[in-house]
């Protein structure tokens, strides 16, 4: 009896352990910086050395209507699966960036968040954007120009490493076999035409030039002379008889 009841306090007292330490963890990023320890999705910020001191980053959507207040859309957002978010202030607006683990998730979402953008009126105005697996917001936006540079800077900047052997490597090496041979063949074709062109506009200069130099001979003889120059027999009287000064005496 003793035992029994001893067991049933020890594994409430765990349960309440479990709570508390439950309740008071701190959030923890799926993916940090080596270097600093910092989560990656707060280094995507806009100048994330000075926002990440006004940064909010979470994975519990009642931390982001703490930050930015309620709003519809922000029922939209699913934490699961490692979703995470981050939130900041800016001058042109209060930039919100959601990170999805998958594309499927991000595409499925970003539906979601334009359907209700068209439902819901804009005032202030809130602009939206898919940025790879980030979908990322501003809200009450004073300027719209500047709004949109905000978003030009977040950049979704990930790379997958396998640590086995790469099972999309057949398809890769085969995709870029194809790539590498239209290549080959595009500049191989562009360099036989080129050089064809290059060969046919070159014989026509030569041709041209050769043309004329024969023209000006031609035009500086007195008399016609169909030998084309050449030494003949002056039996017509046609070609011009040489100068006498020029001729070996006798």
């Amino acid at each position: 009896m003793r035992k029994s009841l001893f067991a049933k306090v020890l594994s409430l007292v765990c349960l309440l352990l479990l709570a508390v330490s439950g309740a008071f963890a701190q959030f923890k990023s799926q993916e940090v910086s080596e270097e600093d320890g910092v989560p990656v999705l707060i280094k995507h910020l806009p100048d994330w050395e000075n926002a990440r001191n006004r940064a909010v980053h979470t994975n519990n959507v009642n931390d982001l209507r703490d930050a930015l207040s309620a709003r519809p859309i922000l029922d939209l957002i699913y934490f699961a699966g490692g979703t995470e978010a981050v939130t900041a202030p800016y001058d042109a607006g209060k930039l919100l960036i959601i990170e999805y683990t998958t594309p499927q998730a991000s595409i499925e979402a970003d539906n979601l968040f334009k359907q209700r953008l068209a439902e819901i009126p804009q005032n202030p105005l809130t602009l939206y954007r898919r940025i790879g697996n980030y979908n990322a917001f501003v809200f009450d936006v004073t300027n719209e120009a500047a709004a949109n540079a905000l978003l030009d800077q977040v950049k979704y900047e990930k790379t997958v490493q396998w640590l086995g052997e790469d099972p999309f490597y057949q398809q890769k090496a085969e995709r870029f076999f194809a790539i590498r041979a239209a290549d080959i063949f595009l500049s191989t074709s562009f360099i036989i035409v080129g050089g064809m062109g290059v060969a046919v506009v070159t014989g026509i200069c030569v041709g041209l030039v050769f043309f004329r130099m024969r023209e000006q001979e031609r035009a500086s003889m007195t008399a016609f002379s169909d030998a084309g120059g050449m030494t003949r027999l002056n039996l017509d009287e046609l070609a011009e008889m040489p100068v006498s000064k020029r001729l070996l005496g006798e």
